[in-house]
């Protein structure tokens, strides 16, 4: 399925920000983003269906979070939100996009720089991707990394145990590297090695903040590339500055670099996907 979307388009359209979608639509501050899949599906539902008529060939799960532990006292176990977050994903799409299940961040560090072993954070991932892969995802978002320990580990949980195909990224600052100092040309070759269908980096800064971190990449990864961006940082209210005209005029650029899948991370909207997609069909 994913190789026939790749053979058929020239660019691949993700979806846009979703946590912040949510916050505008009811999340309240410090509310798990991924419960609303269980308190409030129409709402997700609603925001990924906005994304599929904007023009977004794959959708993402509403399960950023669902790996993280927090779930226990809530009600719902993992495998409930994650199975929920596909269903609705999937009736979003209506058949005219593919599902991918979001898989970020444990929020915990692995050994040696935290408590948490490579085996649990495996068996967490193992539990997510086993739940969204029965329910019927067609692939597998591991986004928003910055540990390559947590990106082996979530990648080689996946495929080792799910038919899914993978596509992984990172988010970097402007010099191209992870809060762990790691860079992207050695995640480029971390991508590759681990199996991953596709790869690149998403979150951080703005489209313009991030190109010559974003040449490297390419430089080096022989993978399809990844761009899924932010409208810019937030200010003191929590809004984004980088419009979806503005977005789109900073994607284009991208074009040039030999990118794949294009998309928005934190701040864009359905109008940013819409213009991103007006912008790449030229």
């Amino acid at each position: 399925m994913i190789s026939g979307l790749f053979d058929s388009r020239k660019y691949v359209f993700y979806d846009g920000g979703l946590g912040t979608m949510l916050q505008k639509n009811g999340l309240a501050s410090g509310e798990r983003s991924d419960l609303m899949n269980m308190k409030a599906p129409d709402v997700v539902l609603s925001i990924q269906r906005q994304y599929a008529e904007a023009g977004s060939d794959i959708i993402c799960t509403n399960s950023f979070s669902t790996c993280d532990g927090g779930l226990e006292g809530t009600g719902y176990t993992p495998e409930q939100v994650a199975a929920a977050s596909v269903d609705i994903a999937k009736r979003a799409g209506n058949g005219r996009t593919l599902t991918a299940l979001d898989v970020g961040p444990i929020g915990e560090f692995i050994e040696p720089y935290g408590d948490l072993s490579f085996e649990e954070a495996y068996d967490r991932f193992k539990a997510h991707a086993l739940a969204g892969a029965a329910a019927g995802a067609d692939l597998a978002a591991v986004e928003t990394m910055s540990d390559p320990e947590e990106v082996r580990a979530a990648v080689t949980a996946i495929l080792e145990n799910t038919d899914l195909p993978v596509f992984a990224t990172m988010t970097f600052d402007r010099t191209g590297r992870t809060f762990f100092g790691y860079s992207v040309e050695d995640f480029a070759k971390l991508a590759k090695e681990l199996g991953c269908t596709a790869a690149g980096m998403n979150c951080s800064y703005c489209p313009a903040d991030m190109l010559e971190a974003a040449k490297r990449f390419a430089d080096v990864c022989e993978l399809p590339i990844i761009i899924k961006l932010n409208a810019g940082l937030p200010d003191s209210h929590g809004a984004h500055a980088v419009g979806p005209e503005l977005f789109a005029e900073q994607m284009e650029p991208y074009k040039e670099l030999g990118v794949k899948i294009v998309g928005g991370c934190c701040g864009t909207t359905p109008d940013h996907i819409r213009a991103l997609c007006r912008a790449f069909a030229g």
